[in-house]
């Protein structure tokens, strides 16, 4: 099921989102840092989407999205590439469905 909005606003880049989190909160002291705070905001995102609530799903996966942006930034990586080069991996297993949208590979 998709059902993306689309959108005429100016798209943030991993580049921009990572110089305004460090004008805003300074430079990341420890990475494991981030991960802790995506942990706290993956259960945010569990309790919304329990809830139903459309608006705070966005907001909280949003939440996540900016704090991996920050992590794989931290080590020189772009999220974005390396979302193209796993998913390249991913098309290339072979997988085996769980019933419930997820599975794991064979």
């Amino acid at each position: 099921m998709t059902n993306v909005k689309n959108s005429t606003s100016v798209s943030e880049s991993q580049q921009s989102i990572c110089d305004w989190a460090e004008k805003i909160f300074g430079p990341v002291a420890d990475p494991r840092a981030l991960v802790t705070r995506a942990m706290t905001e993956m259960k945010e995102l569990d309790e919304a989407v329990v809830d139903r609530d459309l608006s705070e799903i966005g907001r909280e996966a949003a939440d996540v999205m900016i704090l991996l942006y920050r992590l794989v930034d931290q080590f020189g990586l772009d999220l974005d590439h390396e979302v193209q080069a796993k998913m390249a991996i991913n098309r290339a297993r072979q997988w085996s469905a769980k019933g419930d949208g997820t599975g794991s590979h064979i």
